[in-house]
Order: C-alpha cells, then sequence, then structure tokens
C-alpha cells in the first residue's frame, strides 16, 4: 500500500515543461465545477426549507390544542386552566399562549376585506413579526391604552389603502350578529408569505375575549412553541393526546380535546417542501456521474501517457495490483484538487449570498425575495467523505485496463 502511494506521488501532473497538462485541468475543472453545484443545491434546499419552516410556524403554532366539534359553524373555547396539568409534560423550552381566531370585515372609507384576527395572550413573544415588520413597532399590549392596536400584513395595508397610525373599521363576526370597533394600525409586517399575510393581522387576545364576553382564560386554541425537530414535536403530540384522551376518559374533563401537528395544519406546504428534496437528489446523482466520468476519463489520459513506465514495472515484476493502486491515488490527486476548489468557490458564494441576499427571487412565487443559503459543517463533511469513496470505487474496474498491458510491447511505447 505504502509503495503504491510512493509511486504516485513521484508522478507529476504537469509536462516536462512544468505547466499542467490542459487535460488534467479540464479534469480538475469538471470536478470543481460539479462540487460547486451539490454545495450550492444542497445549501438552497435547506436554506429553504428553515425559511419556509419558519414562516409556517410563526403563523401556525407547532402544535395546537382545540376542542373537538362536529359543528363546523361554531367554534367552541378551550379553557387553558383544564388543559394546564397536562401541558406540564411538555419540555421546559416549550412555551404555550392562548389564542383567538375571529373572522372580521375590515373597512375604510374607500376599499374593503375579510381578514382573521388573531389575539394572542398579553405574554406572546412577537419575535417572529418584530423581525418581518417594515413599519411602526410592536405596541405594549400590556397596556389598556394598546387594547384596539394591531398589526396588519402590508398586501392588507395596500388593499385597504391605510398606513401606519391610520384607523379601519372592524366588523366582527359572530353568529347572526356582528360587533364593531375601530382599530389602528400601530405596525405593518411583511412575510412574503402571501397565503397568509392576505388573510392575517395580530391583536391581543383582551381585544377579542371581551367581544366574546368571555375570560380571558378561554380561546379557540391553545398554540405550543419552541420545540425543536419535527421528532420532538411528534414526540410531544403524541404525549399530549394521550394525557387529554387519560383526562377525558378518567372522568376529569367532560370535554374531547384535540391537538393538531403543524405538519397537518400546513400538509400543503411541508409536501411541497418535501418535493425539494426529489430534486436535490436529482442535481448530485447527475453531478456525481459527472464527476466518476471526468475521474475515468483522466484515469485512462494517464495511463496512456505512462505506457512504457507501466511496462518496465511490470518488467521489473510488479504485480498489476500496484500498478492499479498508484493509478487510482493518482487520479485520487485529481479528485481532491478539485475537491479543495470546489469548496473554496462554493463555500465563499454561500457565505455572501447568506450575508447579502444579492440573488433575488420572485416573493409571490418563492415566498422570499432572495435565494436562502444554509449549510452545515456536517453536511459538508458527508458530502466531501461520499464523494472521495464513490470516485475511489468507480475508478477500481476502469484501472483492470492496465492488466491488459503486455510489458514486451509496450516498453518502446512513444
Amino acid at each position: 500500500m505504502s509503495l503504491a502511494i510512493f509511486i504516485a506521488n513521484r508522478l507529476s501532473l504537469r509536462s516536462p515543461s512544468g505547466k499542467m497538462q490542459s487535460g488534467i485541468v479540464i479534469a480538475v475543472s469538471g470536478i470543481a465545477l460539479s462540487v460547486v453545484v451539490m454545495l450550492i443545491s444542497i445549501a438552497v434546499m435547506m436554506g429553504f426549507k428553515e425559511e419556509i419552516r419558519q414562516k409556517i410556524m410563526g403563523f401556525d403554532a407547532q402544535l395546537s390544542i382545540s376542542v373537538y366539534s362536529p359543528d363546523d359553524s361554531k367554534v367552541p373555547l378551550v379553557d387553558i386552566n383544564d388543559v394546564r396539568p397536562v401541558l406540564e409534560m411538555l419540555p421546559e423550552k416549550a412555551t404555550t399562549v392562548l389564542a383567538i381566531r375571529q373572522p372580521v370585515i375590515l373597512k375604510t372609507p374607500a376599499d374593503f376585506t375579510g381578514a382573521i384576527v388573531k389575539g394572542i395572550s398579553r405574554d406572546y413573544d412577537w419575535e417572529f413579526i418584530r423581525q418581518n415588520l417594515i413599519e411602526g413597532e410592536i405596541p405594549d399590549f400590556k397596556a389598556d391604552s394598546t387594547l384596539y392596536h394591531v398589526i396588519i400584513s402590508r398586501n392588507l395595508a395596500r388593499d385597504l389603502s391605510v398606513g401606519l397610525g391610520e384607523k379601519i373599521d372592524a366588523f366582527f363576526l359572530g353568529g347572526d350578529s356582528y360587533r364593531t370597533r375601530r382599530l389602528k394600525v400601530a405596525a405593518i409586517y411583511d412575510t412574503h408569505f402571501s397565503e397568509y399575510d392576505d388573510n392575517y393581522i395580530f391583536s391581543t387576545l383582551p381585544m377579542l375575549s371581551a367581544l366574546a364576553g368571555v375570560g380571558e382564560n378561554l380561546g379557540t386554541q391553545i398554540e405550543i412553541h419552541g420545540l425543536g425537530s419535527d421528532k420532538e414535536i411528534a414526540e410531544c403530540a403524541e404525549q399530549l393526546s394521550a394525557g387529554l384522551l387519560e383526562k377525558l376518559y378518567t372522568g376529569r374533563t367532560p370535554t374531547f380535546y384535540t391537538v393538531t401537528d403543524v405538519h397537518t395544519s400546513a400538509a400543503l406546504y411541508f409536501n411541497w417542501l418535501a418535493l425539494l428534496d426529489t430534486n436535490v437528489i436529482v442535481i448530485l446523482t447527475l453531478m456525481s456521474l459527472l464527476t466518476c466520468l471526468t475521474l475515468v476519463s483522466s484515469l485512462y489520459i494517464l495511463i496512456l501517457r505512462r505506457v512504457n513506465m507501466i511496462g518496465i514495472l511490470k518488467a521489473l515484476g510488479a504485480p498489476d495490483s500496484l500498478i492499479r493502486r498508484s493509478f487510482v491515488y493518482l487520479t485520487m490527486r485529481i479528485l481532491v484538487a478539485g475537491l479543495v476548489i470546489g469548496n473554496l468557490i462554493g463555500v465563499c458564494v454561500i457565505l455572501v449570498q447568506d450575508a447579502t441576499g444579492v440573488i433575488p427571487l420572485n416573493p409571490e412565487a418563492y415566498y422570499l425575495d432572495h435565494v436562502p443559503m444554509l449549510l452545515s459543517v456536517l453536511a459538508l463533511i458527508v458530502l466531501n467523505l461520499s464523494v472521495i469513496v464513490v470516485a475511489a470505487l468507480v475508478l477500481i474496474l476502469p484501472s483492470a485496463i492496465i492488466t491488459t498491458i503486455p510489458p514486451s510491447k509496450v516498453i518502446k511505447y512513444d
């Protein structure tokens, strides 16, 4: 093994004039390009999935608890005090908030539109909305003076022709009647997620509780945030469902509660994100094939350039396996050179795009205004190791051509 490496290291990839052979330059460039494409593909997939996932979970809770009702026209209220003992089984990092979602018709002197007011308890973490604000600031919803302040999206502000600080007449629907309130636009957000931006405005739970004439311990659902991986979300959903069913069966509550996972409530978007995996697999497969073909071509070129040396080694008693390993190691040097260059270029492109967002996207089609890129160190290491292993395995069979070279005929080959 060490002798094969010694021979490979003694062989030069340069021409007698000292310049890199043109075929080798093309091979290194092709491998580097393949690596760049693979790195960027993985980074875009990871970044896109993470960005969209965060947006979905900013609007839809990771888990939500509501009361089951066979009558879709009436939404029963959840009593958080009744559910609180079961919520204690959640991890410490998990946060729970009570929310009410109320249909509303928004009207200005010139326009009107329908939306959903999401009233959230006073202790809600507004970080997601704060990150997407384009005008105004999150009001201090703990103060009574901000009871009728709302945060609306740029899309709704445009449709209603209203700006920051202006008033909107709101008609809250409930049963066969409605109640009117005048709301003040305290801030405007834009997540580029039109399916949500077109429909949601944010307020506090006390306003909607007062409209419904119920206490602040009641809401249409209890939202759970702060969980980590999808696996943890699924495990917590199963635990909560079991705990709530046990509470029902033992007679400690007469209410049938349901637990909804965000992957169910937003299944359309998560199924769409799953398609990205297929696209990336196709790209990785094509780029891997290109890399392997480039290496095989390089191996044949190296063998043809050193046919007489192969004959001399055979005449000196070197076994075919030793010569084959030497040329495989030599070809792997080309691969490593391409990997180094490709990694440097790819990582630089990813870091620049992540910092500046210089490559734009159409937010109406992709829900983002720039191409997101995210690449973990683990993904980088796994990709490079996978390319090296696959390339080494692919080169074993083509290197068998060395066994067909007769030393008596090729020692004087020119």
